[in-house]
């Protein structure tokens, strides 16, 4: 028998959207890998289930502490739980999450979910973004407006987007490995036949941060003749940084920035990587462990002003914890970590890959983790890069967070790579 979340993704493959969204080469119109178009349905007993769960369940010792030095705070995911079970609204969530055309796709083994905004401008160039844990397409949600139809936000029309924007497998609505984890390159096949043989685009640009920059890198990699150009907030590195002895002041200065946090924040990494079995029965069957679990990301990662509290609303943060919830994908979403490491390809070995040539953006923002914001020396080094770019407000959630200074830097990126 399904679970629910599964006869929620079922029930969700009702009309939403019209053929109209796709490109007139695509698929679809072509009668073949056509996409499904797709509501976000939870069945009410799944969220009654869940709120349940969250009304029942054994709270841990309180440490005491009013900061986040312990992991997640006693006391706002007290509160996070009295406004979950009380005051939140998953139906308004919902109607949220569909305000922009999705569909689903077939494509090998999985299906995709993802969001398909048309531009509107005199040409738009397609682009493809990809969220990272513990995030979801809901990321960007507010900039799709921006880039799709950037004469209304005070941009030019000549800089629109046709915007692709889909679900990692295993996140969200897109389906999940079948016991097996997978990584980037297996990603970045299914993105590049997404966006060239179901869409029908010839070129298109991509944009990252966290998984998503790896998944960006990896297209950029495989696939460097149908990528314009790669835009990221978080970025990776392939190599070891040059030399102590080489090292500029600010590689210095990063480096060990970098050795504090792996030293203190990279657990989650580390079990997510090496023991997602574990990790997954901790959280499947807990909503609220699952909501903890993901909101000292989103406090911790996030630019916030209130001391105690993440960046976002307890509407936001709800609605991205209930994505994982309502799709039963907690656990699922931590195989990627391991798939870094099993999904590989055969070509690479063991050696560190050569430079991407890919014309390449970087977003800098002042909450960033290390790892994905090296220096721009540094960044150099292993990629073809042409703009930098420094914000004075964000963290590692850079659409969520930041949407409109974010969909202008990549407008101004792409506008030069423009045919």
């Amino acid at each position: 028998m399904p679970s629910p979340s599964r006869r929620a993704f079922n029930a969700g493959l009702i009309a939403a959207a019209g053929a109209a969204a796709l490109p007139a080469g695509s698929a679809l119109a072509q009668g073949s890998l056509a996409p499904r178009p797709f509501t976000v349905d939870i069945p009410q007993a799944t969220i009654d289930r869940i709120i349940s769960r969250v009304r029942e369940a054994r709270w841990p010792a309180r440490l005491d502490a009013a900061d986040w030095r312990y992991g997640a705070n006693w006391d706002y995911m007290k509160a996070l739980a009295a406004y979950w079970t009380e005051r939140f609204d998953w139906r308004k969530a919902e109607a949220n999450l569909n305000r922009y055309p999705q569909f689903v796709v077939r494509l090998g083994d999985y299906d995709i979910h993802f969001h398909h905004v048309k531009g509107r401008g005199p040409k738009p160039m397609p682009l493809i973004l990809t969220h990272g844990w513990p995030g979801s397409t809901f990321e960007f949600l507010e900039a799709i407006g921006p880039l799709t139809d950037p004469a209304s936000f005070g941009g030019a029309a000549e800089d629109a987007f046709d915007v692709v924007i889909p679900s990692l497998p295993g996140f969200g609505f897109s389906s999940k490995p079948r016991g097996k984890p997978i990584g980037a390159p297996t990603t970045a096949a299914l993105w590049n036949r997404l966006m060239t043989e179901v869409l029908g685009y010839r070129t298109y640009g991509a944009q990252g941060g966290d998984v998503g920059s790896v998944v960006t890198a990896q297209l950029a990699r495989q696939y460097p003749n149908a990528l314009i150009g790669v835009h990221f907030n978080g970025i990776p590195l392939f190599g070891p940084p040059s030399p102590e002895a080489e090292q500029s002041a600010e590689e210095k200065a990063w480096a060990k920035r970098l050795a504090d946090y792996i030293s203190t924040e990279r657990d989650y990494f580390n079990e997510q990587q090496h023991k997602p079995q574990t990790i997954g029965f901790s959280l499947a069957d807990s909503p609220l462990g699952t909501a903890a679990w993901i909101v000292e990301k989103l406090k911790g990662w996030s630019d916030s002003e209130r001391p105690q509290e993440p960046a976002f609303t307890m509407d936001q943060v709800l609605t991205d914890v209930m994505i994982y919830l309502v799709t039963d994908s907690i656990d699922t979403s931590a195989w990627f970590f391991r798939g870094y490491i099993e999904d590989q390809p055969a070509a690479l070995g063991r050696g560190v890959p050569p430079p991407i040539t890919v014309p390449t953006a970087k977003v800098s923002l002042p909450k960033e983790s290390p790892p994905l914001d090296a220096p721009q020396s540094l960044i150099a080094r292993y990629y073809n890069l042409v703009r930098y770019t420094k914000l004075p407000r964000g963290g590692h959630f850079a659409f969520w967070e930041q949407p409109q200074p974010m969909a202008a830097d990549v407008r101004d990126f792409f506008r030069a790579l423009r045919g």
